[in-house]
């Protein structure tokens, strides 16, 4: 059964890396919401042992925008090889998934494209 709502996840550690893929992805309405959580990781990179204060990002979206989700992340992107990595929902609430669905919703016409939500947050 296809899963119809994912949770993408990547991390960042620039602060201007992480605001411009969150504008990218909430201008044309890939994600429903992202959530960001500081993190450490504890990694190996080019055969060194590293570690890294970064920002866990939690992309709410579309499972069939999977592929739109990432490229928009690559292209926002500053890490060489940043984490792309996508987590089904197979349950919800069904008030959370529809707000998902109408957060989400590009049907194409001019009052969607104009429609964009005004930034609050600094």
């Amino acid at each position: 059964m296809a899963t119809k709502y994912s949770i993408v996840v990547t991390t960042y550690s620039r602060d201007r890396t992480g605001s411009r893929i969150i504008g990218a992805l909430l201008a044309a309405r890939l994600a429903a919401c992202i959530q960001v959580v500081p993190i450490r990781s504890f990694f190996t990179w080019k055969g060194n042992l590293s570690k890294a204060r970064e920002r866990l990002m939690l992309i709410k979206a579309r499972s069939k925008d999977f592929g739109e989700v990432r490229k928009t992340i690559l292209e926002n992107h500053d890490y060489e090889v940043p984490e792309i990595a996508s987590v089904r929902i197979d349950k919800g609430s069904a008030g959370y998934l529809s707000w998902m669905d109408e957060a989400t919703g590009r049907r194409g016409s001019r009052r969607h494209r104009k429609g964009r939500p005004r930034a609050v947050w600094s």
